[in-house]
């Protein structure tokens, strides 16, 4: 395979092609940005054109099926990579502009009980530039440009675990919020992690400040331990503990996600020890209306269950909300669209 070009900044471009003018890496860079294959790359020699082509990829990915839901305007869609690999994301639509939902690996070695993308383990770390590049395409998809942006915020929350990709991840945020490029800030990129706290201390350190956000979905350790192998390594007070650090470095409110699993992690004990973990520190629990995984077979609760539960959240000054579910329709579970086009192709 070729490299891809959408892995580098601009001063390792700046390196790769030193006997070239030192403002080239920029102009390359920008047109990587707005999603131009080399042909397209106007103001730039035809013959170094010609040598990018032969010797680089300029895209990660192609859009290779795309599901639209009936209920809102979400959109979801499948992705081939250069690899033949397939990983999928979603666009979200909303006033202030599109939500991308991107994926950081090809499948997922967490093993979460409740969620598709963990089915079949982890194949691979997606590259900085693959997990640029679903941002990038559905920029252009949209009829978007670096000027003209029509993605407007970023959740890394497809198919992987961001922390379990560290350095891949944590390339493609600086590559993302670069001003040379598609430039989206990072106080608009939200991570979404199940709770690798070592990780969690190092993007503080790092001097990243995106939004964090932990797949909590219990406060006791027993139950956390069903759902989640991840909480075999690191308790609720390891989590409470590396969140904290983060909100005291970076001064962003920290944002617990909870699905609502029937039977499991809705009674009184567990809105107790939930309660007791919001004290200290600016936090936010995000109730989920839990997508149901056939292959998993954890039951979601009933929406006057999901709302009596907020209701008493509320009650002890916790601030809640019940997320809004979106793209019910389309296969909406992480790695279900992924899962059903393996299926078929095999």
């Amino acid at each position: 395979m070729k490299a891809l070009l959408a892995d580098y900044n601009i001063e390792e471009l700046n390196k790769l092609f030193g006997d070239q003018p030192k403002f080239r890496a920029k102009q390359i860079f920008k047109w990587l940005h707005n999603g131009a294959d080399f042909a397209d790359m106007t103001d730039i020699p035809q013959n170094f054109r010609e040598y990018l082509a032969q010797n680089y990829d300029a895209s990660s990915l192609k859009i290779i099926k795309t599901l639209s839901s009936q209920k809102d305007n979400t959109q979801k869609f499948l992705y081939q990579l250069n690899d033949g690999n397939v990983i999928e994301g979603v666009v979200m639509e909303y006033k202030h502009g599109f939500t991308i939902c991107v994926s950081t690996q090809v499948g997922c070695r967490m093993g979460c009980a409740f969620c598709a993308s963990g089915i079949g383990g982890l194949v691979r770390n997606l590259s900085a530039g693959e997990i640029l590049g679903q941002v990038i395409e559905i920029n252009r998809y949209l009829g978007g440009t670096i000027t003209d942006r029509k993605i407007t915020n970023i959740v890394l929350m497809g198919s992987g675990e961001p922390l379990d990709n560290y350095q891949n991840v944590t390339k493609f945020l600086n590559l993302v919020s670069c001003h040379q490029g598609i430039n989206i800030s990072q106080r608009n990129i939200s991570l979404s992690t199940c709770g690798i706290c070592d990780n969690i201390i190092r993007l503080a350190d790092d001097g990243f400040k995106i939004t964090l956000t932990i797949s909590l979905h219990s406060a006791i350790d027993k139950i956390r331990k069903t759902l989640m192998p991840i909480a075999n390594k690191y308790t609720v007070s390891d989590i409470v503990n590396a969140a904290k650090y983060y909100f005291e470095k970076t001064g962003r409110r920290i944002i617990y996600e909870y699905a609502m699993i029937s039977d499991k992690n809705m009674d009184n004990k567990s809105l107790e020890e939930l309660v007791k973990i919001t004290k200290g520190y600016s936090c936010h629990i995000n109730l989920i209306m839990l997508n149901y995984v056939k292959e998993k077979g954890l039951k979601p609760c009933a929406y006057g269950q999901a709302k009596d539960f907020a209701n008493k959240l509320k009650k002890h000054n916790v601030s809640v909300t019940i997320r809004r579910s979106m793209g019910s329709d389309i296969e909406g579970a992480c790695g279900q669209l992924r899962n059903t086009v393996l299926k078929e192709l095999r």
